[in-house]
């Protein structure tokens, strides 16, 4: 009788263990960062006053030209530059972005998004992106390339720059 008392209790710790022990030694996925949309989060920098979050390209379908979408924030009591540097193909990009103090930018919506001319980076692709704030190191992200084919996207493709046309002058 002890016997099948102890055969059963060993049995359940065993059926217990098999169906939850992989949790004791295994990472919680919910613990791990991650981007949960499109773009990415940068990596926080020691010291660096500003974060940049969900930060993508949405490009033209040429890949010629597109705009940096992001937000940026700002958790310090002064202003703030955040400076961007894009390898693109043609060359670097450079660009700054002023944030206020105690603040959050949006590229795109409440502030306009970066654009990059000259961009050479088809979308579906990444492209390297230096971030970089007050006196910290910066970080390196690699960004991702979107096109206008989401819905939710399309208001940030980049439209041409327009060319001056020239104007006839009336004879005297």
């Amino acid at each position: 009788m002890k016997s099948r008392l102890l055969a059963s209790i060993a049995v359940c710790a065993a059926v217990v263990m098999g169906a939850t022990g992989c949790s004791m030694i295994s990472a919680q996925d919910t613990t791990i960062p991650y981007s949960p949309s499109d773009g990415i989060n940068v990596a926080d920098t020691e010291g660096a006053p500003l974060q940049v979050r969900n930060a993508l390209i949405v490009a033209t379908d040429d890949g010629s030209t597109g705009n940096l979408i992001a937000t940026i924030v700002n958790t310090t009591a002064d202003d703030q530059t955040l400076n961007v540097q894009v390898e693109a193909s043609a060359g670097k990009i450079s660009e700054t972005v002023r944030v206020a103090a105690h603040s959050v930018s949006s590229l795109g919506e409440n502030v306009d998004p970066l654009r990059l001319d000259n961009l050479g980076v088809k979308p579906g692709l990444t492209v390297k992106v230096y971030f970089q704030s007050g006196t910290a190191a910066g970080a390196q992200a690699n960004v991702p390339v979107l096109d206008g084919g989401e819905e939710y996207l399309t208001g940030f493709v980049p439209t041409p720059t327009p060319t001056p046309m020239a104007t006839e002058t009336p004879a005297s």
